[in-house]
């Protein structure tokens, strides 16, 4: 799997909204925000396609367009990617976070999560 660009994402933000066999149509409705051309849109899709991350079907005069990646799949992925490109490390990471000052619920928050994946256990 490839890290997509901002543009693309948004793309495929929509497409995981709306679900498998989504017209075009309904993609430029809620892509609309960012006053994207028709065109461009086309180009993004084309981009997913050939990338594998859409797949394309023809109906009658139109495409439909459904998601080939989950959006929790893509999103693990991503995270991952980010993590060891910008901090090489999950403790560099949170050692990050924690010198921008966290809140105690947000430490809360983060001890439960670590608990959950330790199998249970705690501190």
């Amino acid at each position: 799997m490839k890290r997509l660009p901002d543009t693309e994402l948004e793309v495929m933000k929509a497409l995981w909204a709306t679900g498998p066999d989504t017209p075009r149509s309904v993609l430029e409705d809620r892509l609309a925000p960012f006053g994207w051309a028709a065109n461009t849109i086309n180009t993004y899709l084309a981009r997913l396609a050939d990338k594998g991350f859409v797949a394309v079907r023809r109906e009658g005069k139109s495409n439909l367009y459904t998601p080939l990646t989950d959006q929790e799949e893509y999103q693990a992925f991503d995270s991952r990617a980010v993590l060891d490109r910008l901090y090489g490390s999950p403790r560099n990471f949170v050692a990050a976070l924690a010198r921008r000052g966290l809140r105690p619920s947000e430490l809360e928050e983060l001890q439960t999560l670590l608990d959950q994946l330790n199998g249970g256990q705690s501190r």
